[in-house]
């Protein structure tokens, strides 16, 4: 069998079929036009088990063989001499990823940019401090954090173990789902605001996804932003963990106090790493990594930039990845703009192949949509959606997660599964027609979660 490099792949998506438009606060220099060719992008991603139609970017990411090979040679790098490395190069070069990121998110100063592990962890450090305040006494028991109810798991898990422990009421914002518009999230949110400075409370921290994990949607946060300014919200903190490299993000525009997006999501990194902004203020100076090591006191930045030995080198290939993303027409704009489209184009021909309907108007969508499954297959807990994602993997070879949806009273053949489909550069149509014909299979087969349990 030929090497994955060399397999020929059908149907492959042109790489440069639309040009985007740089948004304003990318660099003025245009990003050069692609140099990377169809065969070198699947060289790119040739370590991906070709068996198996990864439609599923938005878990795990990916990360292409430059990136891996730069990865590789920091490790090699820090093995051979690590003395040299941790008292000469570590920091320098961290500051030098800090740096590209500032840039890329429109932040006002390298100051206010932290690289951690991972949304959790950013979620951690903004949290701890919320419950400071209210051990402390700055914050009355009874004061709320307010959150959306498609919170992410681990976040929800952060903010029961930090604010509800300390004393404070958390209340979640009731989002509908399949959504029609930003209208309801917004209404939905206000009546939330309202709830948290109910008997004399505040609200002091609003905590609000800028992509929703699952189901998958595409929030407004400066709207809610801006309504948590004039309702006098404390501070707000964005988990943005999919949205660097898959939708806008500005930090001069969202205008949040804290946001956070992993880098190994939709940016190409190896795993793991984030970046937390903190935008500055006296406050930021009591924001502190929950591992606590030799740089304590110093400032987030620094505190996050040695937290122990340890492998640093996700952190420190950022601009490689940055190279990476400019051998692309349009850079990264370019990407997140045919990415949209095509996950748009895929969630579409898969709702008309089964009758069914995507989770939001495309608008809502950003290079992950959510796409009705059909209703006959008879998923009716959580349970049966996961046992369906491993059937599809196991069986057919397919990844792909999967959502349930609890129908509503007195709602008449609802769709209760939805599957969550993602698109990256290295993904091809026959992905998504593999994952249409093995449902059609399953549907025509008379396949039923009730049958599998028998």
């Amino acid at each position: 069998m030929a090497s994955p490099q060399h397999h020929p792949r059908r149907h492959l998506f042109d790489l440069n079929d639309t040009a985007a438009n740089t948004n304003h606060h990318t660099p003025t220099k245009k990003p050069k036009l692609s140099s990377l060719s169809a065969a070198e992008l699947c060289s790119e991603f040739s370590h991906h088990d070709p068996a198996v139609a990864r439609i599923n970017n938005g878990s795990f990411g990916s990360c292409p063989a430059t990136v891996i090979a730069a990865q590789r040679r920091w490790q090699l790098r820090f093995l051979q001499q690590p003395d040299d490395f941790y008292f000469n190069v570590l920091q320098p070069s961290i500051l030098r990823s800090r740096t590209l990121i500032k840039d890329l998110i429109n932040a006002d100063h390298v100051d206010e940019v932290s690289i951690v592990d991972n949304a959790t962890t950013a979620a951690a450090i903004v949290l701890q401090q919320t419950a400071w305040a209210f051990a402390e006494g700055r914050f009355n028991k009874g004061d709320a954090t307010v959150m959306l109810h498609y919170a992410y798991g681990a976040v929800k898990k952060s903010v029961q173990a930090y604010v509800s422990r300390a004393g404070g009421r958390v209340i979640e914002v009731q989002l509908p789902f399949p959504v029609r518009s930003n209208d309801e999230i917004v209404r939905e949110f206000r009546k939330a605001l309202e709830q948290g400075k109910s008997d004399g409370h505040k609200v002091r921290l609003a905590v609000i996804d800028h992509i929703t994990s699952m189901p998958s949607v595409v929030i407004p946060v400066k709207e809610l932003v801006k309504i948590c300014r004039e309702e006098g919200v404390d501070k707000v903190f964005v988990d943005a963990a999919h949205a660097i490299g898959c939708t806008e993000v500005d930090m001069k525009e969202i205008g949040a106090d804290f946001y956070t997006s992993n880098l190994h999501k939709w940016f190409f990194c190896p795993p793991a790493v984030a970046f937390l902004y903190c935008r500055k203020s006296d406050e930021t100076l009591d924001l502190h990594h929950p591992v606590v090591s030799h740089e304590y006191g110093n400032g987030l930045a620094i505190e996050s930039g040695w937290i122990g030995t340890r492998d640093y080198s996700a952190q420190l290939v950022v601009p490689e990845v940055v190279e990476f993303v400019n051998r692309f027409e349009g850079g990264i704009e370019g990407i997140k703009k045919r990415n949209h489209e095509k996950v748009v184009e895929m969630g579409e021909m898969l709702v008309k192949a089964w009758g069914t309907n995507l989770g939001s108007p495309p608008e809502m969508c950003s290079s992950m949509v959510m796409v009705g499954l059909p209703t006959c297959l008879g998923i009716s807990s959580d349970s049966d959606a996961l046992k369906l994602r491993t059937h599809l993997r196991d069986c057919f070879g397919i990844e792909v997660p999967i959502y349930y949806r609890a129908p509503k009273d007195g709602e008449v053949d609802p769709i209760t599964g939805y599957a969550r489909i993602s698109h990256q550069v290295y993904n091809i149509i026959d992905d998504y027609y593999k994952f249409r014909d093995a449902v059609n299979k399953l549907v025509n087969d008379g396949f039923t979660w009730a049958a599998l349990s028998d």
